[in-house]
């Protein structure tokens, strides 16, 4: 099969991959008149074109659009003779994509497909527009050579990188349609190298909140009126201290923290033990500075099991060469929490919001606006057939142990079709790397991990059918 995966690689998938890097299909929430200028549809008219020249005896292409609702592209691949009492296998990923950001390497550039020494870089490449094409490409590949499959929807969204606030509609807008999903296959994730196959089992939720601290009517000369009226940054530091001990980054609120299963740290530790120094290792840190903790099972702890805060924006401050010597009237902070996976994020932004607003300092004014808040995901445990498949593709297709991760982003699809179908199995993987620059220049797809997740996935299914 790997000859087999490898051709349709190189002769079929990376044309029109590259293709679909050159369109600047930004998401929803970047380009807030996506619908006028049809950058979304011409991905999704890319990647139907590519489909439909695909041989796949009875499979169905539809677009489907609900009202103003990014649109979402399905491929219905009939199950293979045999197969057909198997349910549906649901195959995910995105087509939209973040915004292009300066700073790409000379000769790179976001909507630049380049090849060179086996990456395929621009915006899209990597996160995820390869993901369509490997599922179908790993159902091709199966057929070609006497596997079987379950009957295979593969659903690419539009809005994954906005959120995915329109999902839940599609969700439950085809669930008869799609039936009774047994399994998950989601290529919208990755690991701690390119050796071997990565699992991730658990992805954070989140909470987030803009908080504004106003203290004035309008601004004041500081000379004059501070050590009379408090500053509102004052205030807000108080009430942050409240949530997060600026010491260690410990999250304070009960409702944001839980306990690490057992299963969960067993996998960090294997991890840990397979790619030593790997979190240390991930980002360009400035200096001297150094991560937040010595142990890498700490800091793998640390960025899937742990909540944190991070302030990602704030207004009310004049630049610094603007500013004058004045008291501001107000602070606002945008305030973005991780969440354990098993957090109930409703309740967790409940007693966020709580701690910000009950006895305030000075009783100044507190603004709450802008909230969000998901649940993150913690995958089922790993039924023996599945066991079985990813020690057999470990062994044939990499030649080294698959390992888990839990990632600290979010997906929200995920938490979705947890709850939808809590009897199906998951398999969230994936060809992203440490160093594969997802949202920031220069990203790019390592293209023989993204051929070897798809002949990982073709074995996978081929064993899910015959379970």
């Amino acid at each position: 099969m790997s000859n087999s995966v490898r051709d349709r690689w190189a002769n079929d998938v990376l044309p029109s991959l590259s293709g679909l890097v050159e369109i600047p299909a930004l998401s929803p929430v970047f380009d807030k008149d996506w619908a006028k200028t049809g950058q979304l549809d011409a991905a999704i008219d890319h990647v139907k074109a590519w489909l439909a020249e695909r041989e796949i005896p009875g499979a169905a292409i539809d677009v489907v659009r609900l009202g103003n609702r990014s649109p979402v592209l399905l491929l219905d691949v009939p199950a293979t003779e045999g197969a057909e009492d198997k349910g549906t296998v649901l195959l995910y990923g995105h087509l939209d994509k973040q915004p292009p950001v300066g700073g790409w390497s000379d000769g790179l550039g976001p909507w630049k497909a380049v090849v060179e020494d086996g990456k395929l870089y621009g915006r899209g490449s990597a996160d995820d527009g390869y993901a369509g094409y490997a599922a179908t490409v790993a159902m091709e590949a199966l057929r070609a050579n006497g596997g079987a499959h379950a009957r295979a929807v593969v659903l690419l969204e539009t809005g994954e990188e906005s959120g995915s606030p329109d999902l839940p509609a599609y969700l439950e807008h085809l669930s008869d349609r799609l039936g009774e999903v047994t399994f998950v296959v989601c290529l919208d994730s990755g690991g701690n190298d390119y050796d071997r196959l990565w699992l991730t089992t658990s992805l954070r939720g989140l909470a987030q909140v803009h908080v504004t601290a106003r203290v004035l009517d309008s601004a004041q000369h500081s000379g004059l009126a501070s050590g009379v009226v408090p500053s509102s940054f004052r205030v807000l530091r108080n009430l942050i201290e409240r949530i997060e001990n600026s010491a260690t980054g410990e999250i304070l609120l009960a409702e944001c923290n839980v306990e690490v299963p057992a299963n969960r740290r067993e996998e960090i530790a294997a991890t840990a033990e397979v790619s030593p120094g790997g979190s240390r290792g991930t980002f360009p840190l400035n200096g001297s500075t150094r991560p937040v903790a010595d142990d890498e099972i700490e800091l793998l702890l640390g960025n899937s099991w742990r909540p944190t805060l991070s302030v990602i924006g704030a207004s009310g401050f004049p630049e610094p060469a603007d500013a004058g010597n004045v008291l501001r009237e107000a602070t606002t902070l945008a305030l973005s929490f991780r969440l354990p996976p098993t957090a109930d994020s409703a309740s967790a932004l409940a007693a966020i919001e709580k701690a910000l607003t009950t006895d305030v300092p000075y009783s100044a004014t507190i603004e709450i606006t802008s909230t969000e808040h998901a649940d993150g995901w913690n995958a089922p445990a790993t039924a023996p057939w599945l066991a079985d498949a990813l020690g057999k593709v470990s062994d044939e297709v990499f030649g080294q142990p698959w390992r888990a991760v839990g990632l600290g982003g979010s997906i929200p699809f995920m938490g979705l079709l947890g709850e939808k179908y809590p009897r199906a199995q998951f398999l969230v993987t994936g060809a992203l790397g440490p160093d594969s620059n997802a949202h920031v220049p220069d990203e790019w797809l390592h293209l023989d991990q993204a051929r070897r997740v798809t002949e990982a996935v073709a074995h996978i299914l081929d064993a899910h059918a015959r379970s």
